[in-house]
């Protein structure tokens, strides 16, 4: 049987073998908002893979780099923040190469490179 990347499949006690993290911890992990299984209708937590993962990133910020749970939070969000960039760089990639391609057919280039010097130097 296969789950998608986001679906809850897996028990809190699964969780914790699987990892070898005690229970207590991934409720800890959910008190301060790093991680937020879903529930099923009988209020058990239940994980999906995307959870895990992001399970086993806090094990090796904590456990090997020595980060505390607020550092956690904030290079999560940060690298949340990150893959967004990321997303959007490339859509916008993909618009301007769009774009240049027109434009070259005018002979009128979209983007003017300037060095920053000659933007200190001479104004714009």
């Amino acid at each position: 049987m296969h789950h998608g990347y986001e679906e809850p499949v897996y028990l809190i006690s699964v969780v914790a073998k699987v990892l070898t993290i005690h229970p207590q911890t991934l409720r800890q992990y959910e008190r301060e908002g790093l991680v937020i299984p879903s529930r099923t209708d009988g209020k058990m937590r239940l994980y999906s893979q995307r959870d895990i993962d992001r399970i086993k990133m806090i094990q090796r910020l904590t456990r090997d780099l020595g980060v505390n749970l607020a550092g956690v939070d904030i290079i999560m969000q940060l690298k949340e923040r990150i893959d967004e960039y990321e997303v959007l760089i490339e859509s916008l990639r993909t618009e301007v190469s769009g774009l240049s391609k027109k434009n070259t057919q005018t002979k009128n280039p979209l983007v003017k490179h300037k060095n920053s010097y000659e933007i200190i130097l001479f104004g714009e």
